[in-house]
C-alpha cells in the first residue's frame, strides 16, 4: 500500500493494491511519513474502507480526531456485547460509535450532562437496537473509571439504526423516527383506538416502515404498477387502503418521494393487520 495523505501520527489515507482508498490507523503510522511512501504494515492496527459513497478524506479527518484508546475501548465493548459481526460489516458504524463515545467521555470530564428526550420513542420503535445499545453501554462502562450515564444508550441506539442507511449523520434517522410517530398517530385517529407499541403486529408494521425508508432512500421502491397481489389487497381492505393513502401522503410530504402503487398496497396490508390485532 502507498500513503496518499497523512492526517496525524496515527492516521493515514492509503491506496490499496486495487487502487481503492482506505483509512489506516496505528501508533506512529504517520510519523515522519510522506505521501507516496510505502505503508509500514507492521504498525497498522485498524483498516477502515469508506462505503456508501462516503468521502474518504472527510471520514479520515473524523478518525484522526478520535483518540486511539477510544477506538480500542469501543472495539472491546462491541466484542463483549456480541457485536463483532456488526463491527466487521460496517466500519463506518465503528467510527460513528467511537466518535460518540469519545465526545461523551469528554463531556463527562467537563461535567456537561446531556439529556436525550427520545427515550420512550427509541425503546418502543427500536427495541432491538436499544437492547444492543444498552449492552454496549454496559460494556463501555465496565472499562471506564467514571461510567457514562444511562441516557447515552438512546444515542447509541440511534447510531445502530442509522447504520442501515447510506447517510453519514443522524438527521435521516431523526426524520424517520418523527415520521413513524406521525403515522402511528394517524392510524390511531383513523380507527379510534390507541396502538400497543409492544404488540407483534405493530412491531411488524414498524419493521416494514424501516425497510420502506431504506428503499425510498436508495430509490428502490417496489414495482410502480399494480401487481395482482397488490390489487387483491386493495380490494380486501378498503378502509385500510384509505388510511394507507393518507400515510403515503405524509411520506411524500416529509421525505419528498411519492410511493408506488405496490408500496401503498403492502402498507395497506400492514395497516389491516394492526387494526385486526387491536380489534
Amino acid at each position: 500500500m502507498k500513503v496518499l495523505r497523512v492526517f496525524n501520527n496515527n492516521v493515514v489515507l492509503a491506496a490499496d493494491d486495487d487502487g481503492g482508498e482506505v483509512i489506516l490507523t496505528g501508533r506512529g503510522l504517520g510519523y515522519q511519513v510522506r505521501p507516496g511512501q510505502d505503508v509500514d504494515m507492521g504498525k497498522v492496527a485498524r483498516t477502515f474502507v469508506p462505503a456508501d459513497g462516503r468521502d474518504p478524506d472527510h471520514l479520515a479527518q473524523l478518525v484522526a480526531g478520535i483518540p486511539p484508546e477510544h477506538f480500542q475501548l469501543v472495539a472491546a465493548a462491541m466484542s463483549a456485547a456480541g457485536m463483532d459481526a456488526k463491527a466487521a460489516a460496517s466500519p463506518t458504524l465503528v467510527i460513528a460509535l467511537a466518535d460518540h463515545i469519545s465526545f461523551a467521555i469528554r463531556r463527562q470530564e467537563l461535567d456537561m450532562l446531556l439529556e436525550y428526550p427520545l427515550l420512550g420513542e427509541v425503546q418502543n420503535l427500536y427495541a432491538d437496537e436499544y437492547a444492543q445499545a444498552s449492552a454496549l453501554l454496559t460494556a463501555v462502562n465496565d472499562r471506564l473509571e467514571r461510567p457514562l450515564p444511562g441516557g447515552e444508550a438512546v444515542a447509541l441506539a440511534l447510531h445502530l439504526v442509522n447504520s442501515g442507511f447510506s447517510t453519514g449523520d443522524l438527521s435521516y434517522t431523526y426524520t424517520m423516527t418523527g415520521v413513524i410517530q406521525q403515522m402511528v398517530a394517524v392510524i390511531e385517529q383513523t380507527f379510534g383506538f390507541s396502538l400497543d407499541l409492544g404488540s407483534v403486529s405493530v412491531g411488524r408494521f414498524i419493521t416494514h416502515l424501516r425497510y420502506l425508508f431504506v428503499r425510498i432512500h436508495q430509490h428502490r421502491q417496489l414495482a410502480a404498477e399494480h401487481s395482482k397481489i397488490g390489487v387483491a389487497i386493495r380490494e380486501a381492505y378498503p378502509l385500510a387502503l384509505e388510511c394507507a393513502d393518507r400515510l403515503a401522503a405524509i411520506l411524500e410530504l416529509r421525505l419528498g418521494a411519492p410511493l408506488t402503487d405496490d408500496e401503498i398496497s403492502y402498507l395497506t396490508l400492514h395497516v389491516a393487520r394492526v387494526v385486526a390485532d387491536q380489534g
